[in-house]
């Protein structure tokens, strides 16, 4: 898992773009694979009666902005349509739910696709999607979760009623909603970040944060933390980071002990600190904005940060930590470029949302293993991106739909 920053989303209207209009029924079960629990991948992020495959089965979920929640499988071009949830006002996923903020608080749905890394190989999982519940809460919230989806915690904050909750993620795979605990702390901006058994919460503001373990139970750890203006976290597999004023904090378990590194930025830099951090899918290696000076890369396997130039205003950056070691970025005029790992520019290509930021809409970039997708609210287009091969278009999607919130799923 991954967090990923509440105003992230793909502002697309997807179910427009010249699919076929068919609905696969939400009952039929699952197809092409073994069922999990005649499987080998019981434990390897398997639950009953999910099919394990042998490929992911990658999908866009998507919210409309009356609520209509639909999954769209991108191997057979067939739509599902899971129900309704509130008019959501932002969204949050880590590849299998989608975490939506609504009047009535954060709102669930299950795509019923997702993967399970397992460092040296992965297993692929479909089930039956689901709207799932809603967790109860006032104010904008703050989800933080991790690389899988059937284990271990979601954290939640709200910062308008201070609650901080921790959900138990294994109940959310079985289409349940379970607090494992909910704190009262001050209201404002925080963070609940699950890591293993264990979650950190933070306490107090500005200059004074600090980051404080606790058990799954809610029970606080002599585990305390100083993480000053604390803002951003994700989940590498190499750990939790939270991203602070004077650097970062990596957080993982070692053997039933939650440990916290601190990794500071380089002695004598002054560009701004990262708040909000981006990459592919649990890869090791992060990218963040350092203000308008550049891009902050944190390794989180060598605990160093890197300081790359900006050769234009960027609004958005994601590491895509391949063998190349690519970086991609939004311009401020729209368009992508593909940066390396000294920050020259390798390709790049036309201005292809310049409507949408102009008209203050907000495109997000997304990379996996192969592509990048970038969506364009104002000009209703879904680009898929080769970003390997000179950034070619390989798809252009148009869309007739007002924007929706949309997920890439079963990464």
């Amino acid at each position: 898992m991954r967090f990923r920053n509440t105003t992230s989303a793909l502002l697309i209207g997807i179910l427009a773009v010249g699919l076929p209009a068919c609905s696969a029924d939400p009952a039929a079960p699952p197809a092409g694979g073994t069922t999990a629990d005649q499987s080998t991948g019981d434990g390897h992020g398997a639950v009953a009666n999910a099919a394990e495959l042998s490929e992911p089965r990658l999908g866009l979920t998507s919210i409309d902005p009356t609520g209509a929640v639909s999954h769209l499988d991108l191997l057979d071009e067939s739509v599902t349509e899971l129900g309704s949830i509130g008019a959501p006002e932002a969204m949050t996923t880590d590849g299998r739910y989608l975490f939506a903020q609504t009047e009535s608080g954060i709102e669930i749905v299950d795509s019923g696709v997702w993967t399970w890394d397992h460092v040296d190989h992965f297993h692929y999982y479909r089930a039956d999607p689901r709207l799932v519940g809603t967790v109860e809460g006032t104010g904008n919230a703050t989800v933080a979760t991790t690389n899988l989806s059937t284990t271990g915690g979601t954290g939640v904050f709200f910062a308008d009623s201070g609650d901080a909750v921790l959900l138990d993620t294994e109940a959310l795979s079985k289409g349940e909603v379970s607090e494992l605990f909910r704190l009262t702390t001050d209201p404002g901006a925080g963070m609940v970040v699950p890591v293993g058994s264990f979650a950190l919460v933070t306490e107090g503001s500005g200059a004074e944060t600090s980051v404080v373990g606790y058990t799954a139970d809610g029970e606080p750890t002599d585990l305390v933390e100083s993480c000053p203006d604390a803002a951003g976290t994700i989940t590498t597999r190499v750990g939790a980071v939270i991203g602070c004023n004077d650097g970062a904090l990596l957080a993982s378990v070692d053997g039933d002990e939650l440990t916290v590194e601190r990794i500071p930025y380089p002695e004598g830099t002054t560009a701004p600190a990262a708040t909000a951090f981006d990459n592919r899918e649990g890869r090791p290696t992060v990218a963040a904005l350092a203000g308008d000076e550049g891009v902050w890369l944190l390794d989180t396997r060598e605990r160093s940060w890197t300081l790359l130039p900006a050769p234009a205003p960027f609004v958005q950056v994601t590491a895509v930590d391949d063998e190349d070691e690519h970086v991609l970025a939004l311009t401020a005029d729209g368009r992508v470029l593909v940066l390396d790992a000294t920050g020259a520019v390798v390709a790049e290509t036309e201005p292809l949302v310049a409507a949408s930021l102009a008209e203050g809409q907000s495109p997000t970039l997304i990379a996996d293993q192969q592509r990048a997708y970038l969506s364009a609210p104002s000009e209703r287009l879904l680009f898929e991106i080769d970003y390997a091969d000179g950034a070619r278009i390989a798809r252009t999607l148009e869309t007739a739909t007002e924007p929706a919130f949309t997920a890439e799923t079963g990464r």
